[in-house]
């Protein structure tokens, strides 16, 4: 699956866009800071100071907006849980929280679709520092007013909060703001239930290369992989996929429903979607391919029966097939439409039965008159064509004597069904060496 190392995911970060300016740099919001973790188990007064109850936990409402505003308060009453809506809150400080009257309204606190709590959901739980590309526990989170309202603005990933929290009154209960990762640029994982959502950790996720998100993945543990898979678009989701070692994958799809794993490998390359499916066990890969469209899992059921020593089982069956009568201008038409596909080397062109004739490459037909036939652009040097059961030896071979960048695989009538890229076959290679001690001298080099 992995492909070779990457650039230092630094490196990478520093050239993210569209970042949001950090609200923890405005000097008034650092000077309002306010820790959660401290305010856990501290006094809830109303207006004239007299004591309600105990503050247990935050509620957040999260969704489109950059900065979670807090919808409510849980406040142990006597033997009793109670909500209080945030907007009653007058005062916020490290010491206690004062509500804005003397008549306060307690209710029953029940979960409502879209809310998460700061201590039980987000407090040391793993989350994604996505403009920094690692996998950070929160030793604390902060609250300070935002846009008319109390948000949360930053975590604190250091060593210090976390020992204060251990030993309280050790250590200053006041935050540090030079240890705090701005909200903005945080992807939390873990609440009761899904993911707490925002717009900034979304667009900043999408600007990351597939494999720099297979490596923040691969740090997760547990359901919190799976809340990430969520997080990001469906096709970037199955491309960080394709980047995951093997025994990773293998275990990120055990903890993940068949529906959804069903939903990702169906957008993967087949040959990728094969060989993650020949890894599995056969109850496994089979209630996976029962989730999939029909038509796909027969294509992937034929595959994963390929043997990987064979050309079958390292093609991949994505071809452009036209025919000798199509003209150049529905072949581009063809590959613009195609082009999220690796399809960019060009089209097969077939006969009337369906027999291999040419491999057109997309330079020639960019240079052709878009009315010309196909037929008119056939003719040496032919494309390089091996059958579905040629051993890897011989595609090797036959791969030297190619000079384009994938070779057609052909089943026993002349009918292309797929094709064997050069990244595939070095990855059928590396996996062969591995797992058959080629390298010890097995002769299939």
């Amino acid at each position: 699956m992995k492909k070779s190392p990457v650039p230092s995911i630094n490196t990478v970060a520093k050239k993210i866009t569209g970042r949001s300016d950090s609200v923890l740099a405005r000097k008034t919001i650092r000077n309002s800071l306010v820790s959660v973790a401290g305010l856990i188990g501290r006094p809830v007064r109303d207006e004239s100071g007299a004591y309600i109850g105990k503050l247990v936990d935050i509620v957040v409402r999260h969704g489109e907006e950059t900065y979670p505003p807090v919808s409510g308060l849980i406040v142990r009453v006597g033997q009793r849980k109670s909500f209080i809506n945030g907007a009653r809150i007058s005062t916020l400080t490290h010491d206690e929280i004062r509500l804005s009257s003397l008549k306060i309204n307690l209710e029953e606190f029940k979960r409502r679709e879209g809310e998460s709590l700061l201590d039980a959901d987000v407090l040391d739980h793993q989350i994604v520092d996505v403009n920094g590309l690692r996998v950070v526990r929160s030793s604390d989170l902060y609250l300070a007013p935002l846009d008319k309202e109390i948000r949360v603005v930053g975590v604190d990933i250091s060593f210090r909060s976390f020992i204060r929290r251990i030993f309280p009154g050790s250590l200053s209960r006041r935050p540090t703001p030079e240890h705090v990762v701005d909200w903005a640029s945080v992807a939390s994982l873990a609440d009761g239930t899904g993911v707490v959502r925002t717009s900034g950790s979304r667009s900043v996720l999408s600007q990351l290369r597939p494999a720099d998100l297979a490596d923040l993945i691969e740090d997760l543990a547990g359901r919190e992989q799976g809340a990430l898979i969520e997080l990001l678009d469906p096709e970037l989701a199955a491309d960080a996929l394709e980047e995951m070692e093997d025994e990773e994958l293998q275990g990120l799809l055990r903890g993940i429903s068949s529906e959804r794993a069903a939903d990702l490998i169906a957008r993967m390359e087949p040959d990728e979607s094969a060989e993650i499916l020949r890894d599995l066990d056969d109850e496994h890969r089979e209630s996976i391919l029962n989730s999939m469209d029909a038509s796909v899992a027969s294509g992937l059921r034929d595959l994963v029966s390929f043997d990987e020593a064979l050309a079958g089982g390292i093609m991949t069956t994505h071809v452009l097939i036209t025919h000798e009568t199509d003209t150049v201008a529905s072949a581009l038409k063809l590959l613009v439409e195609n082009k999220a596909r690796d399809t960019s080397d060009g089209i097969v062109v077939v006969d009337a039965k369906g027999r291999l004739l040419d491999h057109i490459q997309t330079l020639e037909l960019v240079a052709a008159k878009p009315s010309s036939l196909l037929s008119t652009l056939i003719g040496p040097p032919y494309p390089t064509a091996v059958g579905i059961e040629t051993p890897l030896k011989d595609v090797i071979e036959e791969f030297g004597n190619n000079r384009g960048s994938s070779i057609i695989v052909t089943d026993e009538k002349k009918k292309p069904v797929g094709r064997i890229l050069a990244d595939d076959l070095v990855d059928a290679l590396a996996a062969l060496n591995e797992h058959r001690g080629f390298s010890q001298g097995s002769g299939a080099l």
